[in-house]
């Protein structure tokens, strides 16, 4: 299945980003692999948007999955790293610990637009309890059917997005599936073992993911980190010549398409594979004053 990720316009005077149906395409990132969720733009605009402004920010660099629990959701985006290379022992104070900043609390879309239930491979936000207006940064991938409990819960939790590829380890079903078959010593840890006294050691952290087996006590290096970044698309102009640059898509055939009509009639620029890296191609056939430039990625 193709799906485009970005149109854009450009004039002589004017660069603007035009979203299309299919949406805005994130990764998440980790040591075991990638997570590309495709975002619900169109459906769920203002859960949306607040994901992106937090990704475009920087929030999302160094965190970590602090919460998971097999067969239920893998929970991250509330916490990071203010240093991933530290070596000291994740415990009290928590001198190396960072809160997620945030755009503060948003409205639930959960019944706004289509229906989108909490189905294994979707992500959500994350809520406080008896307040369904109070998603703010921490998000939650579904890794069952949860439609039972989570789209009845607290006015429902919004899914805005879906998971289109995990390239995880194929063995265990990809990243997520890797969290499905976790369990204690095994992947998981209870900060509570060694701090029965600390509220976030046995709250926050007693379902803690690391990338380790055994029933040692982590270090900051040991969590399971997450960065998050979107398919990024920029146009300039060097040298009187249009240059598109954006983050590839590794392994998949990445096309960018043009038009200098509307309605569009999409001609073919180049096609390339996926790098994973950020490319950038010149448009050395432009010649009228604008055109219309989209990227996509072969799902």
């Amino acid at each position: 299945m193709v799906r485009w990720r970005f149109v854009l316009c450009l004039s002589i005077s004017l660069l603007s980003i035009v979203p299309v149906r299919a949406g805005t395409l994130a990764q998440f990132r980790t040591v075991f692999g990638d997570i590309e969720v495709e975002l619900y733009d169109q459906q769920k605009p203002g859960t949306v948007q607040n994901f992106k402004k937090l990704v475009q920010s920087g929030a999302y660099q160094n965190t970590f999955f602090h919460r998971v629990v097999p067969g239920f959701v893998a929970q991250g985006g509330g916490y990071l790293s203010l240093n991933v290379s530290n070596t000291n022992l994740f415990a009290p104070p928590w001198g190396n610990l960072g809160a997620v900043p945030n755009f503060g609390a948003i409205s639930n879309e959960y019944a706004v637009g289509p229906h989108f239930s909490n189905t294994n491979g979707t992500i959500a936000m994350a809520k406080l309890g008896n307040n369904p207006d109070s998603a703010t940064w921490e998000c939650v991938f579904n890794l069952s059917n949860n439609s039972t409990n989570l789209d009845n819960q607290n006015g429902g939790f919004t899914d805005f997005g879906r998971v289109v590829r995990d390239t995880g380890p194929t063995n265990y079903g990809g990243v997520l599936g890797l969290f499905n078959l976790i369990s204690y010593g095994n992947g998981l840890v209870n900060m509570g073992w060694w701090y029965p006294n600390d509220s976030a050691a046995t709250g926050l952290f007693n379902t803690l993911p690391v990338i380790y087996s055994g029933f040692t006590q982590p270090r900051y290096a040991d969590l399971f980190y997450v960065n998050v970044t979107l398919l990024s698309v920029q146009i300039t102009i060097t040298n009187n010549q249009r240059q598109i640059s954006w983050n590839s898509i590794a392994g998949k055939t990445n096309s960018v398409e043009y038009t200098a009509t509307l309605p569009a009639n999409w001609k073919n620029l180049i096609t390339t594979n996926g790098t994973g890296n950020r490319l950038t191609i010149t448009d050395s056939t432009a010649t009228n004053s604008f055109r219309f430039y989209r990227i996509r990625v072969d799902y």
